[in-house]
């Protein structure tokens, strides 16, 4: 047996819990099957102070990152409001674990912690679902996928949920071997690894021809294409793709494609610091009063108010 890893789980204010302990305790019960440590692990945060979890609970012990031991590899465990998380020390310190050749990863939406401090420029990268689009706009000279976790060469970035159990999974059986991967899965009741290529799941229609015109929106916001247009790619008249749309969706598509971008837009402005005018033209409205009285009629505020109010301490809390 090799000798044992150690993994420094980095923990950001309002962290996923899910995400951070289907990590761990995968680390944990590699040690329980082998009948010896594997995996050593110390929870941290920049300043030594615990972190309080999206749940509101928090781990001890927890260290000060720059008291962290010799390590392996360094996962940021990312949750609700990633930005204002994201700290300028915390990022000084990710810089100086780089420039040690220490292993940098991150799981849920820590990317966007390791994004800021430049250390994804060139790589593939895996983000929670729900911050791909913004994140993207972003960082473009990262490659965002949609992948459940990714491993290039010294970054390892996984999505929420319990993907990180999938991640670990994976990288037990590279270093240990597929015997005790499948021990570990056994204690855990998981019948299967899931690979890294599969894709996130999406809000896309089951219905395989209303997926592909989904799949086409969701790839056009900026420059949107007509229905005639979406339903000629799609193999259909525009009125065939009317009926399936109310059918199975009971709205259609063109309402349905200005919703998408309505959301996305949506997105953008809560999680990114693009201004109103920015985030309309990414989202394919020619003309921002156009863009607010669509945004009002389908979130009931302006842009401006919702992004302000998701930027608030109150509206912080809420998330």
């Amino acid at each position: 047996m090799p000798a044992p890893r150690d993994i420094a789980f980095v923990t950001l204010p309002n962290f996923s819990m899910i995400a951070l302990t289907n990590a761990l305790e995968a680390c944990r019960m590699a040690n329980y099957v082998a009948g010896r440590d594997l995996y050593r692990w110390h929870v941290a945060t920049a300043d030594g102070q615990p972190a309080l979890a999206s749940n509101g609970l928090a781990l001890a012990p927890t260290l000060a990152l720059d008291s962290v031991p010799d390590i392996d590899m360094l996962l940021v465990c990312g949750g609700i409001d990633v930005r204002h998380a994201t700290s300028r020390p915390l990022k000084t310190q990710l810089r100086r674990f780089a420039r040690r050749g220490i292993t940098l990863g991150a799981l849920c939406t820590g990317s966007f912690a390791l994004a800021e401090a430049g250390l994804l420029d060139g790589y593939r990268c895996a983000v929670h679902w729900e911050n791909l689009a913004s994140i993207r706009e972003e960082f473009p000279e990262i490659d965002f996928v949609e992948n459940l976790f990714v491993i290039d060469r010294d970054r390892i970035t996984c999505t929420g949920g319990i993907a990180p159990l999938d991640l670990m999974l994976t990288l037990i059986e590279a270093r240990l071997g597929t015997k005790l991967a499948g021990q570990v899965r056994e204690q855990f009741i998981v019948s299967v690894t899931r690979p890294a290529e599969q894709r996130q799941p999406s809000g896309a229609p089951r219905h395989p021809v209303l997926s592909k015109a989904w799949t086409m929106m969701e790839e056009t916001i900026a420059t949107p294409l007509s229905v005639r247009e979406i339903a000629e790619r799609a193999g259909l008249s525009p009125r065939q793709l009317e009926r399936l749309f109310l059918a199975h969706l009971n709205v259609g598509p063109a309402q349905f494609y200005t919703g998408l971008r309505l959301d996305r837009a949506r997105q953008l402005l809560r999680q990114t610091p693009m201004s109103v005018t920015e985030v309309a033209m990414a989202c394919g409205f020619q003309s921002a009063s156009h863009f607010s009285t669509r945004y009002s009629a389908r979130f009931g505020c302006t842009p401006r108010a919702d992004q302000h109010s998701a930027t608030s301490p109150a509206g912080k809390e809420q998330s």
